[in-house]
């Protein structure tokens, strides 16, 4: 069975203290599997790079850019809430990105990923409201091509189900590694259009396609708020499902429930998109249908404010611009001294 990885699956630690090397992060609340029925258990990420400190992605995620011949290790740790010893079967897996979800594969897949990654404990023995510590150790060849991989490390344990069948039930970390030269490709992402929508119930959402432009996978999180055309009302900000997930070229829409009642408008759209530490803020002029379905997709600005990089951008094409008027008058000037 393969599973599906939404954000809130995984257990995300909210504190880094940058003292070594690689950092071991703050405890976080248990989330236990939904899908287990043994009584809960869980995985997640001991160790964070100094470098990705700041970046939330990394302390969810095995997040890397490495060049070949370059070996890495991480620990994650495996609880047991149940009230049962339980026997847990730790191993990688293939994964994949589509249709804007990470998905672990049927268990055992092999890819290039796989084949790099080892964990120095196959299994651990864990009693009831322990914590048991492994290590993950990726080894990318000195012939590794170059490109971004996924895969899982899968925390599995079987349970007996009925007519004797065994139920596998898996939590898991992800792992996305970059493999190339000494600079790690840049991440990126454009909102092209942002389309108003009611659903059957009449209740409004709005859909923002997304396209990763850069070099790495993506992490969507997010809001919107909306602010009336002609009007001084507002309204949000409404929190981005959580899930999207998307590789370098793929594109796929971002759902935005608006929980409140909205009228037709138009509306001012504004939606701020966060994948680690980028972040894009664009905006559009939306109307809603007044029955269900969509309206006609509006094409999304960036906002000049929405990111610090493209604010800096601004502020220096401005000042460029500023010099090079300055420089005109300048020449003009001496000119008509000659």
């Amino acid at each position: 069975m393969r599973k599906l990885f939404p954000h809130s699956t995984l257990v995300a630690a909210t504190l880094v203290a940058a003292i070594a090397a690689f950092t071991p992060t703050a405890h976080a609340s248990t989330r236990a599997d939904t899908d287990d029925p043994a009584g809960g258990f869980g995985i997640r990420l001991l160790d964070v790079p100094v470098s990705e400190a700041d970046n939330p992605r990394a302390m969810q995620y095995v997040i890397d850019h490495l060049m070949p011949g370059t070996t890495i290790r991480r620990r994650v740790e495996v609880w047991n809430k149940s009230e049962s010893s339980l026997h847990v079967k730790m191993y990688p897996d293939a994964a994949h990105i589509a249709d804007g979800s990470f998905t672990g594969d049927d268990g055992h897949t092999v890819s290039d990923l796989t084949t790099w990654t080892t964990l120095n404990e196959d299994s651990l023995d864990i009693p009831p409201g322990a914590r048991a510590a492994d290590t993950v150790t990726i080894s990318v060849p000195d012939d590794a091509a170059p490109g971004e991989r996924y895969a899982v490390i899968w925390a599995e344990v079987d349970t007996p189900g009925t007519s004797g069948v065994i139920l596998a039930n898996r939590v898991g970390t992800r792992i996305y590694l970059s493999v190339g030269g000494h600079n790690p490709p840049p991440s990126n992402f454009t909102v092209d259009t942002l389309t108003a929508q009611r659903d059957l119930s009449g209740k409004a959402l709005v859909q923002a396609m997304v396209h990763n432009t850069g070099g790495r996978a993506i992490d969507l999180s997010g809001g919107l708020t909306l602010t009336e055309v002609s009007g001084a009302l507002s309204a949000g900000p409404y929190p981005a499902r959580l899930g999207t997930t998307l590789a370098p070229g793929q594109s796929e829409p971002v759902t935005i429930p608006v929980t409140d009642p909205v009228g037709a408008g138009p509306w001012k759209a504004k939606i701020e998109l966060r994948s680690g530490l980028l972040d894009e803020t664009y905006q559009a002029q939306i109307t809603f249908p007044n029955s269900a379905g969509s309206a006609v997709p509006a094409a999304a600005q960036r906002a000049l404010h929405g990111s610090g990089n493209h604010l800096t951008l601004a502020l220096g094409s401005g000042l460029a611009a500023a010099l090079l008027a300055v420089a005109a008058l300048t020449y003009h000037r001496h000119r008509r001294r000659a």
